[in-house]
């Protein structure tokens, strides 16, 4: 376990010196889901009426969301990689075999905690705010985090099994849809009958329903605080065991 955990942090500085020598990513990421937040909340939320006004009706909303873009920037990140051969050059060196996925996820996860601070504050600054205390607000953003880290290994995995950018290009594509097929933007009742049945099944909705619940911007849900809890980590179990597997079938 030693060995994988300074392999695997050996891997997260190399990933973290890439931002700090190419900073625009990382930048253009960070300053995305606020012009997102900015729209959706200024120029659309006039026409959707919600208790309690639609930012802090969409807030909560878009911080899952911003969890589940994630995804696309580790697939992108770790395709890239493959195709370059840069994988090919880790697996031939005697390291840890989950150091590379490990050390990826870890990079991506604390890039992660510095998107969720950022649009935090931004939030706070239009008027977004925290009524059940801080203790709950830490909860939830717990939770915001739980579902990034499940959806960075599925980011891993289709990294690892998608070749060029065609895959990665379809992956970008459908992860919109995949988002708005929850309850980030409007509420759920607003939707055709099977519409709602798909989007009280989606992983993204269990996360929204619980941090509005433990940021005090909605009301409670049934049982939403349990699967915002069982479905990042069922999703992680899989994937990561995906992941490891297709890792070392790769060049096979």
């Amino acid at each position: 376990m030693t060995w994988a955990l300074r392999d695997s942090w050996t891997v997260t500085l190399r990933d973290l010196g890439h931002w700090r020598r190419q900073p625009w990513g990382l930048v253009i990421g960070l300053a995305f889901p606020i012009l997102l937040l900015l729209m959706f909340g200024f120029l659309l939320g006039g026409a959707i009426d919600v208790p309690g006004g639609y930012i802090e009706f969409l807030f909560p909303g878009m911080l899952a969301v911003t969890m589940a873009f994630g995804l696309e920037t580790t697939m992108t990140t770790v395709s890239e990689d493959v195709q370059r051969g840069v994988t090919d050059r880790f697996r031939s060196l005697p390291m840890s075999r989950i150091a590379v996925l490990l050390g990826r996820a870890t990079a991506d996860m604390l890039a992660s905690v510095v998107s969720l601070a950022v649009l935090l504050v931004a939030g706070l600054v239009i008027g977004w705010r925290i009524h059940e205390g801080v203790g709950n607000a830490l909860v939830g953003v717990a939770l915001l985090l739980l579902l990034r880290f499940a959806f960075l290994w599925v980011g891993i995995y289709l990294g690892l099994l998608f070749r060029g950018q065609g895959g990665v290009m379809a992956v970008q594509i459908l992860v919109w849809p995949f988002v708005f097929l929850s309850n980030a933007f409007v509420p759920i009742t607003t939707m055709p009958g099977w519409i709602q049945v798909l989007s009280a099944w989606n992983p993204i909705t269990a996360t929204v329903a619980a941090t509005r619940e433990l940021f005090g911007n909605g009301p409670a849900t049934e049982n939403a605080i349990l699967l915002a809890v069982v479905w990042p980590v069922v999703l992680s179990v899989v994937f990561a065991t995906l992941a490891v597997r297709r890792w070392t079938r790769l060049g096979r």
